[in-house]
């Protein structure tokens, strides 16, 4: 059984930047997709970014592009999603997601976090 474990949430006033982390416990973290989705209040679950297992490949949402980067750094199991920009839209519940299916993107995740909250005030 794999553990995700987020850091990093916080309330921050708009404009300004965050780092999120996760870290894994999964055997072979290298082998595992990686990404994160958020939920605002009232409002439904939502993709943010997604990183393959080697690195080669990112994906995000149109929302967060330009404004987001996900990483990782697979010598300690550990994803990060670097927030810039902040604004009141990006105000949720963010949830980092783990997959050892071997596609990308994976159509469902194996491993969900319990969630670190970002507040961004305006």
């Amino acid at each position: 059984q794999g553990q995700l474990v987020e850091s990093g949430g916080g309330l921050v006033q708009a404009g300004t930047s965050l780092r999120l982390s996760c870290v894994a416990s999964v055997r072979t973290f290298s082998k595992f997709v990686m990404g994160w989705f958020r939920q605002a209040p009232g409002k439904e679950r939502e993709f943010v970014a997604a990183i393959s297992w080697d690195l080669s490949r990112t994906l995000y949402s149109d929302s967060v592009k330009g404004r987001f980067t996900i990483s990782r750094d697979n010598a300690r199991n550990t994803v990060y999603l670097q927030m810039n920009s902040l604004n009141s839209g990006d105000t949720a519940l963010y949830s980092c997601v783990a997959d050892s299916g071997g596609t990308f993107p994976p159509d469902i995740y194996d491993y969900w976090g319990q969630g670190t909250q970002v507040t961004v005030s305006s």
